[in-house]
């Protein structure tokens, strides 16, 4: 994942009650209206964060007879983590190189 991608998944993951949505929905696929009776939040709100977390690609809709659940993208998750592991090796790489050059003075 490039930086301009990673930005927005950050962005939707910045707000506590998309975190909330994400996490509840990693319990199981939900419709907005079984999100909001677990979450204090309206159901038209938790419709409007729904659609944030899949225009970033986190969540994706699924009809169930004429319910449609939300369920998490796991693959988008990963790439999020990965990438995450990435820029984390490299700050340690120049944080490591930093602290040879600041011991040899």
């Amino acid at each position: 994942m490039t930086s301009g991608t990673l930005v927005p998944v950050f962005a939707a993951l910045g707000d506590e009650t998309r975190w909330s949505i994400l996490a509840a929905l990693g319990e199981g696929d939900a419709s907005a209206s079984a999100l909001a009776g677990r979450l204090p939040v309206s159901r038209q709100a938790i419709a409007k964060h729904l659609v944030v977390l899949q225009e970033v690609g986190l969540v994706e809709p699924v009809r169930v007879g004429r319910e449609v659940r939300f369920r998490v993208i796991g693959a988008q998750l990963s790439d999020t983590a990965r990438s995450l592991e990435t820029i984390g090796a490299q700050w340690d790489r120049r944080l490591a190189a930093i602290k040879e050059i600041a011991e040899g003075l």
